[in-house]
């Protein structure tokens, strides 16, 4: 083997390997499950699984309700919320203590256009002591993220969307378009990668991001998230502290404008995605299957799609689509309860909340 070979060759082995696109994988009508329908709700957003097996769903238009066998419940003590575009009452979340603690947490998008962190508890059929954790400065439009994820370190990790303004994900001092990894009590995290230059670096885990509306852990502990992409390029990445994932310097979609980005594959300096749809799924909502219903998906995400008009399975290792079900409307979050049940609901002015139930 001459020089310019074994040259070659060692390029070859560094070179980092660059995601499939699963875009044009087709969707299919042969469900393994049927659709039950539980209840009809006013423009609902996210779902939060519970433990005695009820979930709470939020209403974009600053609702909430407690769902279980006797039907859905209106929720008191919710902030008021800019409900316009993709603002309003967003993601609930609830604590793996939550049995103890009764903790539930909010995010929103204040009459200010500011994305908020809150935390109450649910006493009955309040949230009581809503309190705010953590307030984006300066706020923004539309594409607020705001997707709640608890890490099994104890920590809380916070999407936060460019708010429209895409230049904006590669200041390290603003919060747009940044995962950032803080306490329960939304202070920034010891042990982030930038945690002693304070202000956003120190709340940061990564950047570069357009508008994360999934996160969620896998079982061996590492985070995952997907994106939306501009016109094409949807995304799924492996998040890893400190990392930059590109936007809006790279992508494999272009500006709605028609104008270019430059791919991945141009920019090795910032991290690519694993899994990347053009066409696009918009993908909203993200969840990691354990339990007993479905067995044969232990341990993979499941991702609902808006533009895809249904659900996807992702292997858990993030590299392959195993399968994405047309359900003929948009999913807008999909939930997994503690023995296992999914949840869905409908993107829609009277959106449906569904659980999958086995063939």
């Amino acid at each position: 083997m001459t020089r310019f070979s074994s040259l070659l060759l060692s390029l070859a082995l560094a070179a980092p390997a660059f995601a499939q696109n699963v875009g044009e994988k087709p969707a299919t009508r042969d469900w393994p499950f049927t659709l039950k329908a539980v209840a009809e709700l006013q423009n609902p957003w996210a779902i939060a699984a519970l433990p005695d097996a009820s979930v709470l769903v939020t209403g974009k238009a600053g609702r909430m309700w407690h769902v279980g066998p006797s039907g859905a419940r209106e929720l008191s003590g919710l902030p008021k919320v800019q409900y316009r575009g993709q603002n309003g009452l967003l993601d609930v979340a609830v604590p793996p203590d939550f049995d103890a603690t009764r903790e539930v947490y909010l995010t929103y998008v204040s009459r200010g256009n500011a994305l908020v962190l809150a935390r109450g508890t649910l006493d009955g059929d309040r949230i009581a002591g809503l309190k705010t954790l953590w307030q984006q400065t300066p706020g923004g439009r539309g594409q607020p993220g705001g997707i709640i994820a608890f890490g099994p370190d104890g920590m809380l990790y916070l999407s936060v969307g460019d708010r429209m303004q895409p230049d904006t994900a590669q200041d390290p001092d603003n919060p747009r378009g940044k995962i950032l990894r803080l306490t329960r009590d939304g202070k920034a995290a010891p042990g982030n990668p930038n945690y002693d230059k304070g202000g956003v670096r120190a709340e940061t885990w990564t950047e570069g991001h357009r508008n994360a509306y999934g996160l969620a852990f896998t079982p061996d502990g590492k985070l995952w998230e997907h994106e939306m992409g501009p016109r094409g390029g949807d995304e799924l990445n492996l998040i890893e502290p400190g990392k930059n994932y590109g936007w809006n310097e790279v992508s494999n979609g272009t500006h709605y404008s028609g104008l270019p980005i430059p791919d991945h594959n141009t920019r090795p300096e910032f991290e690519p995605p694993k899994l990347w749809w053009t066409p696009v799924i918009a993908p909203s909502g993200m969840a990691v299957y354990e339990g007993g219903d479905f067995p044969q998906w232990q341990g993979d995400m499941l991702i609902g799609g808006l533009a895809g008009s249904g659900v996807a399975l992702i292997a858990g290792d993030g590299s392959d689509q195993l399968a994405r079900w047309d359900l003929e409307m948009r999913v807008r979050d999909v939930a997994v309860g503690p023995q296992g049940q999914v949840w869905i609901i409908e993107d829609a002015d009277d959106g449906t909340l569904y659980r999958l139930v086995p063939n």
